[in-house]
């Protein structure tokens, strides 16, 4: 491959060649793929996986998927899936075919995650009548939607979610106008440094720094211009919310669940890295401007009115994570509505019922699931798709946060109480989701 191939807009070589999967479909260009060789069918097996694992949904999910294809074509499929890898062997009983394939990166997207998963349930009426070429058109397609959004509406998106997630945390209209400002650049920021394909590291660092530099010149500003009281320190941690690894972080458990632990270990180590990376950054940041993570000024509602805010602000928090998941407006939507719910019932239930945090994360992502699949078998859409947007508004990045804060300034009980605590709250999402696929997915119940 030419450098001219392998170089960006940016003249720089990519670490990881090009494939043209167009010269891979052999002597087959006006037959079916189901008269094709085992090399082809095996390579369009492998680009399918492949494909789903850009969009960054679990191993079960992508094994299941190239398993299907496998069986339509007549031949057997086995694979080891990873956070970005993907090594695979096809045979039919008389010739074997190994390969093994890479991504540049890792990310999320439903949008094209929903597309592929129609892809893999129209196969069986392609097979006898698509060649290999024309399925590859279909998948170059699939492929070139790489995202749904600009930075500006991504940043956008990302406001509106950590405004709502910051009341949902107890926040009010200063904290919440802070973290609008905040996220947004900062996601703004983050999605212009990965469409130019930068490291994630410097993604993370460059963003989170920029949306703390945002919300504490706003609030300064606020102080100085409007008059407004000083002690709105609190929602400084929400500004940078939007980096929570939501999906690798989910992913990682239900992946762990069917013990496809190289699968689950991976993206569980890929999430923390960017937890304790965004953590750190925000600790340094404060330091820097002099701010503390303190609790929230306490103001009163009235329960209806608090409950009916809550259903709103996790149906705009849900809604806006789901577009940050390049996620169409109507799947967003109807995850926005499952997470209102679920989050809603979550809140109800720590304060009502005195619920310990943990439990009722359980509850709300067991709520959580089984709306999902209720809503897969009405409209058809992938289950992780519009389960893990609902419940990421759950992940408690707060906590994270105060727990690598306190434990910078050497207050090693409380850095153990709060990690702790987010620890078993993280634990409980995954738990919640599984066992609603337990109850609902007579497959996924199964061990093998």
């Amino acid at each position: 491959m030419s450098k001219k191939t392998a170089a960006g807009k940016s003249g720089i070589v990519s670490n990881h060649m090009h494939i043209n999967w167009h010269e891979y479909t052999g002597n087959t260009k006006n037959k079916p793929i189901s008269e094709a060789s085992l090399f082809v069918k095996a390579v369009l097996i492998g680009r399918v996986g492949l494909l789903l694992l850009s969009c960054g949904t679990g191993a079960w999910r992508i094994r299941n998927s190239m398993n299907s294809l496998a069986d339509c074509l007549g031949v057997t499929c086995t694979a080891g899936i990873g956070l970005t890898a993907i090594v695979y062997t096809c045979f039919d009983g008389h010739k074997t075919y190994t390969n093994s394939l890479h991504l540049e990166s890792t990310g999320v997207n439903t949008g094209k995650l929903d597309r592929l998963e129609r892809f893999v349930r129209d196969f069986p009426q392609k097979i006898s009548v698509y060649t290999a070429d024309q399925l590859h058109s279909e998948l170059d397609n699939i492929q070139q939607r790489s995202g749904s959004y600009t930075p500006l509406k991504l940043g956008l998106a990302a406001a509106f979610a950590c405004a709502a997630f910051t009341f949902l945390l107890g926040g009010g209209p200063v904290e919440m106008t802070g973290a609008f400002l905040g996220a947004g650049a900062g996601n703004y920021l983050r999605s212009r440094m990965q469409k130019r394909k930068l490291t994630l590291f410097l993604c993370v660092i460059a963003s989170v720094a920029l949306a703390c530099l945002v919300y504490t010149v706003s609030l300064r500003l606020a102080e100085m211009l409007l008059n407004i009281n000083t002690g709105h320190e609190a929602g400084y941690v929400c500004a940078m919310l939007f980096i929570i690894p939501g999906f690798p972080f989910i992913t990682s458990g239900i992946d762990m669940a069917k013990l496809d632990m190289r699968s689950g270990l991976e993206r569980l180590a890929y999430a923390l890295m960017i937890i304790v990376t965004a953590t750190i950054t925000g600790w340094v940041m404060s330091m820097a401007m002099g701010l503390a993570p303190d609790e929230f000024s306490d103001f009163v509602l009235a329960p209806e009115l608090l409950l009916i805010l809550r259903l709103l602000a996790s149906f705009i928090g849900v809604f806006g994570f789901s577009l940050m998941f390049n996620s169409p407006p109507r799947m967003a939507a109807y995850a926005a509505l499952i997470g209102a719910f679920a989050n809603t019932l979550r809140l109800t239930l720590v304060d009502l019922a005195e619920c310990p945090p943990a439990i009722a994360a359980f509850f709300g992502s067991l709520a959580a699931g089984l709306l999902a699949s209720a809503l897969m078998c009405e409209r058809g859409y992938p289950r992780i798709a519009v389960t893990v947007p609902a419940i990421v508004i759950m992940v408690p990045g707060l906590y994270l946060y105060r727990g690598v804060y306190s434990m910078g300034m050497m207050s090693l009980e409380s850095s153990a109480s709060w990690l702790v605590s987010a620890s078993l709250i993280i634990l409980m999402l995954p738990l919640g989701l599984i066992m609603a696929r337990i109850i609902t997915d007579r497959s996924f119940r199964h061990g093998a």
